[in-house]
């Protein structure tokens, strides 16, 4: 694995080498050792994280590659969702699949896992993933781990770990803020964040977030709606325990939503160049979701100073959707060929779920090493019913009906909603079970060298239909964590580490057995290092994903009678040798007073062990960088700010259609002027070259090969008010 690493680091040293200043020292008291932060500048946090091993460490003790969004971040940028966090996060992408669902990617796999405050939980079953447009605004941070992470999150693949930490109530005096959000397409948005104590010694604190989202959209008809509530009761039960309780509402409305894309060729295999407002939905397309989340926790530190965590999340989420899935070979002169399937559904989902931790250090050889052991346990049930439209269209088995000129339908001149049958096809009803039993620990050889060795037992379990019969899983799978950390100084520290995740699969090998899990292994070697008494930290890392046992096609199979009447009439066999090698930079932090700075270059290449590249739509190579500056001397009242976000080439081949996105560049810039020291104004532009690309792409037979538009150039306006 040879990566010529010399361009980017002189790179960063150009902009780096004239800086030079001393940090601020923050000092914090012995009982605020719960979930308290030192902000080292605005754009990285000295604290500790459990989203990799669990164990607390810091980022420069963490032995993988860990970026942080924080919410100093978020304001800057002007970021609204996890999918808007993803898109500024150091080797991640995501997929735009249409209004409500986005895929997410990280070193060429697919991104399932992620976690609230440390917590794993699943997305939802039922219809959709509504949790990828979730908003940031109940988020005092996000944390993202790169590779494997199986030791706590259990099943996934080795892509990459988000991990939400909410806001929590630690305001003893009232105190918090108002935003107002004005922009193109009518853009309308209400932020109220407030916290105060709720008895006389501050002993039991609250806090309230709200937010209510009315924007239009650059494409046709869509409509985005939302209200978000979320409240916190924060109770130091004894000056060793915090209670912590809180509920989430979120709901998600959105008007004229898309289900699916763009038609990406015409039916002679040309390509088709839309208008960016071009939508195959209609005005009576919704696709409406609600989650609540109620949620309780307790941290006790015992006089040893050994910790032991509890958490219990409830997860409801519910959808409704009446929608349009266009397909077709549509004539390029007469607008004809395409039909619309028409569909409407209702679906649950809702999971329980459990986490216990008890971590601390301990004494052994005369030093001082550290040990944590957990359990956790979720169960998440949700269904799908479907309703037919009335009378049947006739149109074959998606019963879609034709569209007589999609030239028109993009002035206005859509199908009406038809009526819809009061009978439910329930197709899908699942149940998922899973279960995960860790341990790890870190072991302080030398002053210089720590070792971390841990590993965890898990078992994954789903059953139930899925237009089709559904039931496989895994029980008492090993999942091993090992990782080593050396100081070379006080400024610099190498590291090493070996993960892995598994995946259960739904495919059986001829005898009839389900397969084995597709398995992950993460190699990663990396520097971290340290400058200007820690206010700029910098990560180089190398690393190599080997995934095995993916199912496939077994081309010598002949199902024997009895198999045939049970319903097999296909297997599958495990292919070995799916690769990913790659290489990640960072530095972010605030190198001199005023100056904040994130940065981040990453490449990858990833193949089959037929040598095919996989996962294409996802870019190899990435940079993304946004900073900051304010005018402390000559004009503080003013901080500005720009950022640019470049991706090389990226595709989708079906072998009958290509669809091919060429490298581009997202630029964005920030401006803010403190009115006072209560009131500001910002202003923010979000693709400022108004780049038309693609979002996401899917190439398929004719009738199904599609795309989506990335957002244009838009502008937002925004008003804070501080108390």
């Amino acid at each position: 694995m040879r990566y010529h690493l010399l361009p980017v680091a002189a790179a960063v040293t150009a902009v780096l080498y004239p800086v030079a200043a001393s940090a601020a020292e923050s000092a914090t008291d012995a009982n605020e050792n719960i979930e308290k932060i030192t902000v080292t500048g605005k754009y990285t946090v000295s604290k500790t994280i459990d989203t990799a091993t669990g164990l607390g460490l810091t980022l420069q003790e963490t032995p993988q590659s860990v970026s942080i969004i924080t919410d100093e971040r978020i304001r800057d940028q002007a970021l609204n969702t996890v999918v808007d966090v993803v898109n500024n996060s150091v080797g991640l992408s995501s997929s735009k699949t249409d209004n409500v669902r986005n895929g997410f990617s990280a070193r060429g796999f697919t991104i399932q896992n992620y976690q609230i405050d440390g917590v794993p939980l699943s997305w939802s079953l039922g219809g959709d993933a509504g949790e990828t447009v979730s908003d940031v605004s109940l988020y005092e941070r996000v944390e993202v781990v790169r590779g494997a992470t199986g030791l706590l999150t259990g099943a996934g693949d080795p892509s990459a770990s988000i991990n939400l930490v909410r806001k929590h109530a630690d305001a003893t005096e009232l105190s918090g803020y108002l935003q107002l959000d004005a922009g193109s397409w009518n853009k309308k948005q209400l932020t109220a964040d407030v916290g105060s104590k709720l008895n006389s010694d501050g002993s039991i604190r609250g806090r309230l977030v709200a937010k209510y989202v009315d924007n239009d959209s650059f494409q046709q008809y869509y409509e985005d709606h939302k209200t978000i509530l979320y409240g916190v009761v924060d109770a130091d039960i004894t000056n060793s325990t915090l209670l912590r309780v809180g509920a989430v509402y979120n709901n998600n409305d959105p008007h004229g939503a898309m289900w699916g894309g763009l038609p990406a060729v015409f039916a002679d295999s040309s390509a088709a160049d839309w208008d960016v407002s071009t939508t195959t939905g209609a005005d009576w397309t919704r696709w409406e979701s609600t989650n609540k989340n109620y949620f309780a926790n307790i941290n006790h530190m015992f006089s040893n100073g050994w910790q032991l965590i509890a958490n219990y999340n409830l997860m409801e989420y519910e959808s409704y959707s009446r929608l349009i899935y266009m397909s077709g070979a549509l004539d390029e002169a007469t607008g004809t060929g395409l039909a619309g399937q028409r569909y409407n559904s209702h679906a649950e989902n809702n999971s329980n779920n459990f986490d216990l931790q008890l971590k601390g250090d301990y004494e052994l050889f005369s030093r001082s090493h550290e040990f944590v052991m957990g359990a956790l346990y979720s169960k998440q049930k949700g269904y799908t019913d479907t309703y037919e439209p009335t009378p049947l269209a006739g149109g074959g088995f998606y019963d879609a009906m034709p569209v007589d000129d999609f030239y028109s339908w993009q002035q206005g001149d859509t199908f009406a909603e038809p009526e819809w049958s009061t009978t439910a096809s329930r197709n899908q009803d699942l149940e998922t079970e899973q279960k995960g039993f860790y341990a790890a620990t870190r072991l302080s050889i030398t002053d210089e060298l720590k070792v971390i060795a841990g590993g965890r037992i898990s078992s994954w379990n789903r059953e139930g239909i899925s237009w089709g019969d559904v039931n496989y899983g895994n029980n008492g799978e090993f999942v091993p964590y090992l990782g080593a950390l050396y100081d070379v100084n006080e400024q610099h520290r190498i590291y090493a580490s070996y993960t892995e995740i598994f995946n259960p699969q739904n495919a059986r090998t001829a005898d009839g057995s389900f397969i084995d899990p597709l398995e992950g292994k993460s190699y990663e070697l990396g520097l971290k290092s340290s400058f200007f008494d820690d206010r700029l930290h910098t990560t180089v890392a190398v690393f190599k994903i080997d995934q095995d046992n993916l199912a496939v096609n077994d081309p010598d199979f002949v199902p024997t009678d009895e198999q045939v009447a049970n319903g097999q009439t296909s297997a599958s066999i495990a292919a070995q040798g799916t690769e990913s090698e790659g290489f990640e930079f960072e530095v972010v932090g605030q190198p001199t007073d005023g100056w904040n700075i994130s940065a981040g270059y990453s490449q990858f290449k990833a193949e089959d062990a037929d040598g095919n590249k996989v996962q294409t739509t996802a870019p190899r190579k990435q940079l993304k960088l946004f900073t900051t500056y304010q005018f402390q001397q000559l004009l503080p009242e003013l901080t500005i700010g720009g950022g640019i976000n470049w991706q090389s080439a990226s595709y989708s081949d079906s072998g009958s259609v290509h669809i091919d996105q060429g490298a581009y560049s997202l630029v964005n810039v920030m401006a803010r002027y403190d009115i006072n020291d209560s009131m500001d104004l910002q202003f923010n532009v979000e693709n400022l070259l108004d780049k038309k690309y693609y979002a996401y792409m899917s190439a398929s037979t004719l009738p199904y090969s599609v795309y989506h538009y990335g957002t244009p150039r838009n502008v937002t306006l925004s008003f804070k008010y501080r108390f």
